[in-house]
Order: structure tokens, then C-alpha cells, then sequence
């Protein structure tokens, strides 16, 4: 996993609700109902963005020093961190008994796609 942080500018609207900006990510932009769904979604908005510059092959650009963002009228600015996690495909040698490989064959399941939602679930009850 890849961690990234960004200084996020943070723009109080007239009806209570934030919208967020990146000064170093031109059109990366979100918006949240309160405070605190603006942070969880600025955090959004930045791993999407990272990751879609990551798959794209094109440059993350570096990220500017909270000291030095331009902060105007209604705003303030934070830092907002994004872990990236590596999606790429990787083969391994699994095991299974012969019955439960002919019952995902019969049921016309991806063995990959069952085994990768059993971890996923597994894995968010240990995190």
C-alpha cells in the first residue's frame, strides 16, 4: 500500500456544507453535507484520483507544503491522506478439494472471484 497526502482546501458554503479542492490535483473537487462528510469524502476524491493517475500511467504530482497553499475568504485548508492499494492481478497456487472445483464448475462460478470476496470479507472483520 501506497500512502499519498495533499493539502485539501476547504470551503465553507452559505448552506453549512464544504466544498473540497486540491491545489495540486486541477479538477479534483468534492463536496460534503457537514464538515465531517466533507473530510470522508475529500478522502474519496483523492484516492479515485490517485489511483485513476496510477492506472492511466500518468505523473502524480508532488504535493505542495500546507504552509504554502492560498487560503481566500470561507476556507482553510488540511491535509488529506489516501492509501493506494496495489490492484494488479498476481497468480498463486491454491489448493481445493476435487468436489468443491466440479461444484464451481457446476455452478458456473470464478473460482478467482469467490476466493477474492472470501478475503475481502474475511479481511475487513480483522481490520
Amino acid at each position: 500500500m501506497k500512502e499519498y497526502v495533499y493539502p485539501a482546501l476547504f470551503h465553507k458554503n452559505d448552506d453549512g456544507s464544504f466544498t473540497v479542492t486540491y491545489p495540486d490535483l486541477p479538477g479534483c473537487i468534492s463536496e460534503g453535507k457537514d464538515l465531517g462528510n466533507a473530510m470522508y469524502m475529500a478522502e474519496s476524491a483523492l484516492t479515485q484520483w490517485v489511483e485513476y493517475l496510477t492506472d492511466k500511467k500518468m505523473d502524480i504530482p508532488e504535493a505542495s507544503a500546507l504552509g504554502s497553499v492560498k487560503i481566500g475568504a470561507d476556507e482553510f485548508a488540511n491535509l488529506i491522506r489516501a492509501n493506494i492499494k496495489d490492484g494488479r492481478a498476481v497468480r498463486r497456487t491454491v489448493s481445493i478439494p476435487k468436489w468443491m472445483d466440479d461444484a464451481v464448475s457446476e455452478a458456473g462460478l470464478s473460482l478467482s472471484k469467490v476466493l477474492q470476496d472470501a478475503l475481502k470479507t474475511r479481511l475487513s472483520s480483522v481490520h
